[in-house]
């Protein structure tokens, strides 16, 4: 391996580190003692109350990566994780009990139950756009399902990268919980050995190349990607209050959000007063000059680069000022913008905003339905017979009506993809299912075995066997 790469805190660049590590947790696995109950859910709260003692070095990473203010570090990152936690914690006891279920007349006398297990080792590869949240709630699930598990945050927001292994060091022994740090090269090596299920939190070009890797071992994989969620604005929206809540969700992380809104079609009819509405909004949050305050950064050189060349591509309606120095670019609306655009056909990730005015509501399911399954839908409108047209018509991930992004703030919601959008789900119960295998059980008694189902097989049986399960 090219670059040196960390598990938790201990720096190393020999490859058979990450092999030993697997072999420990293997190990640690096969004592059985994460299988227990109330071995699980005192790793939960230990996880909570280290996040919670954690919390200013946490915001201090968060702003040092991605500039985010106190308030957005713990709403969107630090207070949605632990809610998450503090759900599924309570609830671990009752989704680990077998589950009985009825047993078919044909198999009498016997009982059928279904019993969750975990996988094993679980491999959490997480982004950089919210890189504690979408680090520590997988881990969550992997945790209360009975799992060991391996966590690779991303390089690109090394300060809560480190943080995040502190955390662990402090909190777990690595044959339970590790992280390892590095960059491309450490993922390939990670990729390239086997685990027992395998959760990314990425692009989704990235993501072909783990179900890619995965399916050479055939471990089950679990993808939340991305794509390009629509917000559909109705004429029967209410023009403020849909445009307050369509800029929030585009403003969160300075759009740096898999599920934010990356295009808006808007009825022609209120085209106009939407746009004044959403410039309206954003003067509120971010004002004149002080736009820059409180406001989160781009990412990376690389990519505000890219956001600047991808403002080009349509008319500035709103915004449109940056700053290079402190990576920072205005929340900006777009109109004019060409379909073939790239802005039009790549996820946007950054603070840019294209309106896009359509004749009725045939018009804009047919733009949707046009780009593939989005990762999030969001529909603004009080037509019901229209709101569940848009519903019935269109396949996305999830979404809202009537806001944005906030469906990912419920534990009682599962959270995935669909399509290129990602595969499976997680989020409160869905968390525990996504790492967990279920196991079916059917106890036969041996007080009675009828002859029935036994060779040699005769007209009579089959009458008998047509009438029991035919």
């Amino acid at each position: 391996m090219n670059a040196p790469y960390y598990i938790n805190l201990r720096e190393t660049s020999d490859e058979k580190a990450l092999d030993d590590l697997l072999e420990r947790q293997r190990n640690f696995f096969s004592t059985y003692k994460t299988k227990d109950v109330d071995f699980r859910r005192r790793a939960l709260r230990r996880l909570g109350d280290a996040t919670r003692s954690a919390e200013d070095e946490i915001v201090a990473a968060l702003e040092r990566d991605l500039g985010k203010s106190r308030f957005e570090a713990y709403v969107s990152e630090i207070g949605v994780t632990l809610d998450d936690l503090r759900f599924i914690e309570k609830r671990t006891k009752k989704w680990s009990k077998p589950k009985r279920v009825r047993t078919p007349i044909a198999h009498f006398p016997a009982k059928s139950a279904i019993y969750p297990e975990p996988y094993g080792v679980s491999l959490i590869i997480a982004p950089w756009n919210y890189p504690f949240q979408l680090a520590l709630s997988p881990l969550v699930g992997a945790l209360a399902a009975g799992n060991t598990a391996i966590v690779k945050p991303s390089e690109i927001a090394p300060a809560t990268a480190e943080v995040i292994a502190r955390l662990a060091a402090d909190t777990f022994d690595e044959e339970h919980v590790a992280v390892v740090r590095g960059g491309v090269e450490v993922s390939k090596a990670l990729l390239e050995r086997r685990h027992d299920h395998i959760f990314f939190t990425g692009g989704t070009r990235v993501g072909r190349i783990v179900m890619e890797r995965a399916s050479k071992h055939l471990t089950p994989v679990t993808l939340e990607l991305g794509g390009k969620s629509p917000a559909i604005i109705d004429e029967s929206a209410k023009i403020e209050t849909s445009a307050r809540r369509l800029a929030w969700g585009k403003l969160l992380n300075a759009g740096q959000t898999c599920v934010a809104p990356d295009y808006a079609l808007v009825h022609e009819r209120i085209a106009d007063s939407f746009v004044k509405a959403l410039g309206a909004a954003f003067d509120s949050f971010v004002p004149g000059d002080d736009w820059r305050e409180d406001y989160p950064k781009i990412v990376s050189d690389s990519h505000f680069e890219r956001l600047r060349a991808l403002a080009e591509e349509g008319e500035t309606l709103y915004g449109g000022a940056i700053d290079e120095e402190r990576r920072q670019i205005q929340p900006t609306l777009l109109g004019g913008v060409p379909e073939e655009a790239t802005i039009m056909r790549e996820e946007i990730f950054g603070p840019l905003l294209p309106v896009v005015p359509v004749a009725d509501l045939d018009e804009a399911i047919g733009r949707v339905n046009a780009k593939g399954k989005p990762l999030a839908l969001y529909y603004f409108g009080e037509n019901a017979a229209n709101r569940d047209r848009v519903l019935r018509e269109t396949s996305f991930g999830g979404g809202c009506v009537n806001d944005t992004i906030v469906h990912l703030a419920t534990s009682r919601l599962p959270f995935g993809g669909v399509g290129e959008s990602g595969m499976g789900d997680y989020h409160g119960e869905a968390s525990f299912r996504a790492f967990s295998h279920y196991r079916s059980v059917l106890r036969k008694s041996t007080l009675l075995d009828l002859p029935l189902r036994y060779p040699p097989y005769t007209a009579k049986k089959l009458s008998w066997i047509k009438r029991v399960i035919g």
